[in-house]
């Protein structure tokens, strides 16, 4: 049978849309079920405040009656405005190891942007590099951590195959760090040691954990350190504070403030950490569902966490030269030796940020993850 893709227009299109990588992933160890509630609000053009400068078509691939694939074609302008290009982004792929599946829904989200003039298609994004990114090429042997895909290994083939027309843009990589390892290594570099202990002799910085009864003024001066400590990436986008206050309702409930930090001085925010304990371990328990028993498995499940995902660790520009990521790391290190979490990922690294990728192997990281972005150009019609 031949393929058909169609928007997604109704309620019940968009739970199949959800829904799609239960059945696909139904045999796979590894995969990790979203909360369905969340992904349904996270898709909401209403809800989700990405959506006052965006829009997105949700498609899906069907095949003798049954849903075999999925993708979106969205439409960023702050990123658009940002960065000084025209491009337009897809996302939430998943299908069937079916190149002609693979291929229609990457010709309809193509053709949807460029209708809307967009010279070129760029990702898998969902929604953009502030959100899950990449396709997973490298460590399918691990299960994913928070706010990471896992994704099927043949994938990589549909995306590369003939007929698709994408070619690498970008890999971002994943380091894992743990506490045994470094202490096998004999610590962390010497001169990071060195770096942190000036901090605040010589710069007059103080580095203090987040303080959880203050989240929502945490949470926005963390975010005025990220939008500018990573103005300069390859495919990054600002957020806007209506944007803000979203992220800091959704990681309000997971915020350990052990494990989040922000460097200041003369009441300026310089830097900031933010450290998310993995409830991934929860919720591959939980079969994507809160009720009616989900809270409880949460509840049972978390005190068994025992790793992180180093979301962010920033510092502005015009401060990075005092040592403050530094005192990041050593944070972290001292944090961890009377801590249940032994062992924890940085967030994505872009292959070509030669500074952290150097500064994680100094730590005694190694990489365990990579994940692909990719690109097409398109052609006017």
């Amino acid at each position: 049978m031949s393929v058909e893709v169609r928007p997604v227009s109704s309620r019940r299109d968009l739970t199949r849309f959800i829904k799609l990588p239960w059945r696909l992933y139904r045999n796979e160890p590894n995969w990790v079920p979203p909360l369905i509630s969340e992904r349904r609000q996270f898709l909401d053009r209403e809800k989700n405040p990405f959506f006052r400068h965006a829009e997105a078509e949700y498609l899906l691939a069907w095949r003798d009656g049954e849903v075999v694939g999925r993708i979106s074609a969205h439409i960023d302008r702050n990123f658009n405005e940002f960065q000084g290009n025209d491009w337009g982004l897809f996302g939430f792929f998943e299908c069937d190891d079916d190149p002609e599946i693979a291929r229609a829904l990457l010709d309809a989200a193509a053709a949807w942007l460029r209708e809307r003039g967009r010279d070129r298609m760029v990702g898998p994004m969902d929604f953009t590099t502030n959100d899950e990114c990449g396709l997973l090429v490298e460590g399918h042997d691990h299960p994913p951590m928070i706010l990471q895909g896992w994704h099927h290994p043949y994938y990589q083939g549909l995306l590369e195959g003939d007929g698709a027309g994408l070619t690498k843009a970008m890999d971002l990589y994943m380091w894992h760090l743990s506490l045994e390892l470094v202490e096998d290594k004999g610590g962390f570099h010497p001169m990071i040691h060195e770096v942190a202990k000036k901090v605040e002799t010589e710069h007059g910085v103080t580095v203090r954990s987040m303080r959880r009864r203050d989240i929502n003024a945490e949470i926005e001066r963390f975010l005025e350190v990220y939008n500018a400590a990573w103005e300069r990436n390859w495919g990054f986008v600002p957020l806007e504070d209506d944007e803000v206050r979203h992220y800091a309702k959704q990681l309000k409930p997971i915020l350990d403030e052990n494990w989040a930090w922000v460097a200041e001085r003369d009441g300026e925010v310089l830097g900031a950490a933010l450290s998310l304990p993995d409830i991934n371990l929860c919720l591959a328990h939980m079969n994507g569902r809160l009720f009616p028993f989900g809270w409880a498995k949460f509840l049972y499940h978390r005190r068994k966490i025992d790793r992180l995902r180093v979301f962010a660790l920033g510092v502005k520009p015009e401060y990075q030269h005092t040592g403050v990521a530094a005192a990041f790391y050593i944070a972290h290190l001292e944090r961890a030796k009377n801590n249940p979490i032994t062992w924890g990922e940085m967030g994505w690294i872009l292959e070509t940020n030669e500074a952290m990728n150097r500064a994680m192997e100094g730590m005694g990281g190694r990489i365990v993850r990579r994940y692909r972005v990719y690109e097409r150009p398109l052609q006017p019609a």
